[in-house]
């Protein structure tokens, strides 16, 4: 073939399954938090769930979970490691076929999870409720994503690896570990398993798996997105690489040792919970290492923030990302645990998390990403994008302070007694108690929806004035 014919037909990235990645995250963060308002409204008035098994808190809590962590954050991870993993290695997605099994299996997944968790269909475990049919099509899929992933770095044209693709590898690889590790089971029939551990093991690694579903799911992931959007977005470079490498390494090193903390005052061995409790405070330094890391990534660009409303959704997110990973740490004092554990606290600090840290990046880098992929320079309206960043920020201000407030009362009320040591309250009056938060929790939740209902009309209106577009690959080494 002539060099003439080569140039006039580059070799181009493969979008696709990136844009089928991006659109049904928004999709399935619009349905997942859908739920989670139906679930608000029914903690508020229980009398919402009609007496319908299938609709009640105990089954749709789970189907809340799996929409927003793995529907919603799963296809933002994968669709954005994607996109990132082609364009700083400069070089076309490895196994193209594979790549699009990956998408139409994590969908399948996904859909299976709709049905038989409401269903109740569980092994009743934190993150991982899904039983053993759907838990190997899970594998199936991971395993062909790590295949697609590290594929593309070994064929590489560039010698560097990007930090970015580092926390998307990593995230990759520990989640396939927790997953198996964590979801051994013994099947007795087509959707019933037992777990192939028992007692206080069970509880030790499904703690092991729930915590690091967090730190590398939820954790690692997300800071591929941030290594890579906030730099793009900001046209930045990354304030220290240095920091960003160590970063990785205590991260990585650190977050595995955590999960204990969620087991204080139970059965787990004392010096076990004791280190659970030291690694996550440990765990601050290269949490707010990062976050400062990305912050400073903005020096010299912060009159950006006024006129770039992608930019406010990224920096952000990293201001909930130290807060949360602040407060994380402090609940794992065991006698702040005391006052915190099975209150509304935790429900808060996970929301400050979810919502804040996890949505907010991935809802800015989507925006960065949906005109780039249907060959527009932005996207449908800015303002629309500015609207939404306020109406979801303060919808979780409200989410969060609301659940904060609510859970410190519910601690102190269930520990306060009178002085012949009986309880001065009943429990259902720390119910009670708690109603007008409730309220303004569901409130903050029907916002952060609103929110997303808004993204879904402009991606969806950016897409129709758009086209699908693959990009050509440089030629020659150049800046991704």
């Amino acid at each position: 073939m002539s060099s003439s014919a080569v140039s006039a037909h580059p070799e181009t990235y493969n979008y696709r399954v990136v844009r089928q990645f991006a659109v049904m995250s928004i999709i399935w963060g619009v349905v997942g938090m859908l739920v989670g308002v139906i679930i608000a409204s029914q903690l508020t008035w229980p009398a919402l769930n009609f007496d319908i098994a299938w609709l009640s808190y105990g089954r749709l809590r789970p189907l809340h979970t799996n929409a927003v962590i793995f529907a919603f954050g799963g296809c933002a991870l994968m669709g954005t490691s994607y996109y990132v993993v082609q364009r700083t290695c400069q070089t076309r997605l490895f196994a193209g076929p594979l790549a699009a099994f990956t998408f139409w299996g994590w969908q399948l997944v996904i859909v299976a999870a709709a049905i038989t968790l409401p269903l109740g269909f569980t092994q009743g475990k934190e993150y991982a409720e899904l039983e053993w049919p759907i838990d190997i099509l899970i594998t199936l899929v991971w395993v062909s994503y790590a295949l697609v992933f590290f594929g593309t770095i070994v064929r590489r044209k560039i010698p560097h690896i990007y930090v970015a693709n580092w926390f998307y590898g990593a995230f990759i690889l520990a989640v396939a570990v927790l997953h198996i590790v964590n979801s051994a089971a013994i099947p007795v029939s087509a959707l019933k398993s037992y777990s192939a551990y028992a007692g206080v093991q069970d509880a030790m690694i499904q703690w092991w798996y729930g915590h690091n579903a967090v730190g590398f799911f939820l954790t690692a992931g997300f800071l591929g997105m941030m290594y890579y959007f906030i730099p793009k977005q900001a046209e930045r470079p990354v304030y220290s690489y240095r920091l960003s490498v160590v970063h990785f390494w205590a991260l990585v090193f650190t977050y595995m040792w955590a999960g204990p903390h969620h087991l204080h005052y139970t059965a787990l061995p004392d010096w076990v919970q004791s280190i659970g409790m030291v690694f996550s405070l440990i765990l601050l330094a290269p949490s707010w290492g990062g976050m400062i890391n990305g912050i400073m990534t903005l020096s010299g660009a912060w009159h950006k923030l006024r006129t770039d409303p992608i930019l406010k959704f990224l920096v952000v997110s990293l201001s909930f990302y130290g807060m949360s990973t602040f407060e994380g740490p402090m609940m794992s004092i065991k006698t702040v645990n005391a006052l915190s554990h099975y209150t509304d606290w935790t429900i808060g600090h996970v929301h400050s998390g979810a919502l804040g840290w996890v949505a907010m990046i991935s809802i800015g880098s989507l925006y960065y990403l949906i005109p780039r992929l249907y060959g527009r320079t932005a996207m449908y309206s800015s303002r629309l994008i500015e609207t939404h960043f306020w109406v979801a920020t303060i919808g979780i201000v409200l989410y969060v302070a609301s659940m904060w407030i609510a859970g410190v009362m519910q601690g102190l009320m269930w520990r306060a007694t009178n002085v012949d040591g009986t309880l001065t309250y009943a429990f259902v009056e720390s119910v009670k108690a708690t109603f007008p938060y409730y309220v303004i929790r569901l409130g903050g939740g029907l916002l952060f929806l609103g929110g997303m209902l808004l993204m879904l009309y402009n991606v969806a209106m950016t897409i129709r004035a758009g086209r699908s577009e693959d990009a050509p690959i440089p030629a020659l080494a150049a800046h991704a």
